[in-house]
C-alpha cells in the first residue's frame, strides 16, 4: 500500500479561487485541481492508494464546518482520509478536540505560519497536551513556509520546545513535522529533532519545486533535497520515522515516489515510508 500522508483539497465551489490565490502567494505551480475528485484522479495516475487530506483553518470560527466537512468528504470515498483542523485562537480547543475525536477523525493539521502563532507558545501547548490525551496524530506545517518569507513560527527548534514541553521522553505524542521537519531549514532537523520521537513526511521537500511564468523566481534557487542531503536527514532519523508525502496540489505525485524509489536502501525500508508506517499509525 502506498499512502500520500500531506494532500490539500477544497470544496468545489471554492477550490479554483483557491488555488488561483495561493498560486499567486507562493508563484508555484499546481499538479491537481484542488477537489476530492481532482485529488483521487492525480492519485489514481501515480499509483498511489490512499491520500490523507490536511485541512487547515484560518480562523477559529471555521473550525466546526471543516471539521463537518472533513466527516462528510470521510463517508463518502474509500481513496481519501481527511483530518480535522483546529485554531489556536479557539477559547476552549479542548472541547472540539474531543469532539473530532467522537467524530472518528483519527488527528488534525496546525499551521503556525498561517494560523499566526509560535507552535511553543501556550494556545498550542493546550492542543498538543489534549491531542496527546485523546490519541489524535498532530501534523503540523515545518520550517519556513513559500508564501510567507520571513514568518518563523514554526522552525525546528521551536518544534522541539513545543514537543519537550507535551512529551518530554517521546514516546506518547503522535506528532508529524511536515516537509522533512523544516522546510528550507534542514540543516537544523537533526541536532532539534533527531532525539524527539517525532515523525517527518517529505512533502515538498524533494528534488524541486516548479514556478509559475511570472517571473518571481528568475534567478532564484528551486531546487529542494537532493538525494544526498535527504539520506542525512534519512539516516539521523532511520526508516520508521519517516512518512511519503506529495504537499499535493503544489508536487507531482509521479516525481515524489520516484524520488523515494531510487533511495540508496533496502526495498523493505522504502515500504515502510511509502506506506508501512502510515498504516500503522492510522491503524488500517
Amino acid at each position: 500500500m502506498i499512502v500520500d500522508f500531506h494532500t490539500h483539497v477544497f470544496p468545489d465551489r471554492i477550490a479554483e479561487h483557491a488555488l488561483l490565490s495561493l498560486q499567486n502567494s507562493s508563484h508555484t505551480l499546481t499538479f491537481s485541481d484542488g477537489t476530492a475528485k481532482g485529488q483521487e484522479e492525480h492519485d489514481r495516475k501515480a499509483g498511489i492508494d490512499l491520500a490523507m487530506i490536511l485541512p487547515v483553518a484560518t480562523s477559529r470560527d471555521q473550525v466546526r464546518s471543516v471539521n463537518d466537512r472533513a466527516v462528510e468528504l470521510n463517508r463518502s470515498t474509500d481513496d481519501l482520509i481527511s483530518f480535522g483542523c483546529i485554531h489556536p485562537d479557539m477559547d476552549e480547543p479542548e472541547e472540539e478536540l474531543k469532539r473530532i475525536k467522537e467524530l472518528g477523525l483519527k488527528g488534525i493539521k496546525i499551521h503556525p505560519v498561517y494560523q499566526g502563532m509560535d507552535i511553543d507558545s501556550e494556545p498550542y501547548l493546550r492542543i498538543l497536551e489534549a491531542a496527546c490525551e485523546l490519541g489524535l496524530i498532530v501534523v503540523t506545517h515545518a520550517g519556513w513556509d513559500i508564501g510567507f518569507p520571513g514568518k518563523d513560527e514554526c522552525l525546528p527548534g521551536k518544534i522541539r520546545r513545543a514537543v519537550r514541553a507535551v512529551d518530554p521522553e517521546g514516546k506518547t505524542l503522535k506528532f508529524i513535522a511536515a516537509h522533512m521537519g523544516g522546510w528550507r531549514a534542514w540543516e537544523e532537523v537533526p541536532d532539534m529533532l533527531s532525539d524527539t520521537g517525532v515523525y517527518l513526511d517529505t512533502s515538498f521537500s524533494t528534488g524541486r519545486f516548479y514556478p509559475t511564468d511570472d517571473g518571481y523566481y528568475d534567478g532564484k534557487d528551486t531546487s529542494l533535497l537532493d538525494q544526498d542531503r535527504f539520506m542525512e536527514l534519512y539516516r539521523a532519523f532511520g526508516p520508521k520515522r519517516l512518512l511519503f508525502g506529495t504537499d499535493s496540489p503544489w508536487s507531482s505525485a509521479e516525481e515524489s515516489l520516484e524520488f523515494i524509489r531510487e533511495l540508496p536502501v533496502p526495498e523493505e525500508e522504502k515500504e515502510m515510508v511509502l506506506g508501512g508506517n502510515a498504516a500503522g499509525l492510522l491503524r488500517i
